[in-house]
C-alpha cells in the first residue's frame, strides 16, 4: 500500500501524518489529528455525523480520502467554539432549542448547520431543512433541529 506524506489544517492548526492512500479523512482526523468529536457511524456518506467543512464547505470525511485533503482547511466541531470556550451560534441554536439528545448526529448536523450560516449570503431556512434532510437522527424527532435551524435563518 503506498503512503503519502499530507498536512491539513485543522482547526487552525497544521497537522502532517503519513496515510495510506485509501485512509479517510474521517479517520484522519480521529486518529491522526485527534479530533473524536468527528463521528464515524455509517461510514457510506448516508447518516452525515462524520460532516466536517473543509475549505468553507460542508463535507462527508467518510467519503472524502486524506490524501484529497492534503493543504486543506479543515474544521472540526472541536473548532468551533471560541477561545474562552463561549458557543458558536449555531451550538447556542441547538442548546437552547434541545436539538439533541444521545449526541451522535450532532457534530455533523452543527457542522452543517455552521457551514451554510457562514456563507455569503447566509442559506435560507429552506436551504437549511433541505440540507439538514441529509443527517439522520435516532433520538429527537427533528424538531428541536428544526428549531434551531429557523433560528439561524431569521438572524440573518
Amino acid at each position: 500500500m503506498s503512503e503519502h506524506k499530507i498536512t491539513v489544517t485543522v482547526n487552525g492548526e497544521p497537522v502532517s501524518a503519513l496515510v495510506e492512500g485509501r485512509r479517510t479523512l474521517g479517520d484522519f482526523l480521529r486518529i491522526d489529528a485527534g479530533r473524536t468529536g468527528v463521528h464515524l457511524g455509517c461510514e457510506h456518506g448516508v447518516c452525515g455525523a462524520c460532516t466536517v467543512i473543509v475549505d468553507g464547505a460542508a463535507v462527508r470525511s467518510c467519503l472524502m480520502l486524506a490524501v484529497q485533503a492534503d493543504g486543506a482547511a479543515v474544521t472540526t466541531v472541536e473548532g468551533l467554539a471560541g477561545e474562552e470556550g463561549d458557543l458558536h451560534p449555531v451550538q447556542q441554536a441547538m442548546r437552547d432549542e434541545h436539538g439533541l439528545q444521545c449526541g451522535f448526529c450532532t457534530p455533523g448536523v452543527v457542522m452543517t448547520l455552521a457551514a451554510l450560516t457562514s456563507a455569503d449570503p447566509p442559506a435560507s431556512e429552506e436551504a437549511l431543512r433541505e440540507a439538514l434532510s441529509g443527517h439522520l437522527c435516532r433520538c429527537t424527532g427533528y424538531q428541536g433541529i428544526l428549531r434551531a435551524a429557523r433560528r439561524l435563518a431569521a438572524v440573518k
